[in-house]
């Protein structure tokens, strides 16, 4: 296994850079876009929540799949081409927001309405008193499931070697057929995969600890 790496090292260390590159695009974008959806979807406009509430529906109940070939397959036969690293990347941004809309929302809901009155009556307005009062306690609370989501989406990434978006199990793909060595080439995959998610698994889990201390 220590040969295949090495003799293939270069391939692995892309894949790894484009997969990091890929979650952590994901990841700020969903994050903002979820965090906006779940706001929306607390909206007294009707037009504005029901809006919402049907683009989380929508794409929570499609797989992955499906989005990142509408904008890898679909999109260019319109005159809007994607590359797969983009398409990919794109697809598991607008597929995260859905999950991330959906738990920043119960976080939000979970916060006595007393500190949004008690914000407002401060003369905070109403997008103020959400950045500054609500979210941050929202955020607090939904820590665990947050933290889950992240490191889905870094291991939904590998929908990338769908569309040739050169991430990690692309290259891994490479290797595989070209060498035909494919068990450890995989297992080297997920040690990779590991590397990401260990770390965050562990970073998250000390948020909510120092978080539940602080209270």
């Amino acid at each position: 296994m220590i040969e295949l790496f090495q003799a293939n090292a270069d391939l692995f260390f892309e894949g790894f850079k484009y997969t990091i590159l890929s979650s952590v695009l994901a990841l700020i974008f969903s994050l903002v876009i979820g965090t906006l959806m779940a706001i929306f979807q607390l909206s007294e406009n009707a037009i504005i929540r029901n809006l919402a509430k049907a683009y989380v529906e929508f794409f929570r109940n499609i797989p992955l799949l499906i989005i990142v070939m509408f904008f890898y397959v679909v999109l260019p036969l319109y005159g809007m081409p994607f590359d797969g690293f983009q398409a990919g990347t794109i697809g598991l941004t607008i597929y995260t927001s859905a999950f991330i809309a959906e738990t920043v929302r119960s976080g939000i809901q979970t916060v006595p309405k007393g500190q949004m009155e008690a914000g407002l009556s401060s003369g905070f307005t109403y997008s103020e008193t959400m950045r500054y009062i609500v979210l941050p306690q929202a955020f607090k609370i939904v820590i665990p499931p947050l933290g889950g989501q992240f490191i889905n989406l870094i291991k939904n990434s590998s929908i990338l070697a769908m569309v040739a978006g050169l991430d990690l199990m692309y290259q891994g793909d490479l290797v595989a057929n070209a060498t035909f060595i494919t068990f450890e080439t995989y297992i080297i995959v997920g040690v990779f995969y590991l590397i990401l998610t260990l770390p965050l698994s562990y970073v998250m889990a000390y948020l909510e600890k120092r978080w539940a201390v602080r209270g």
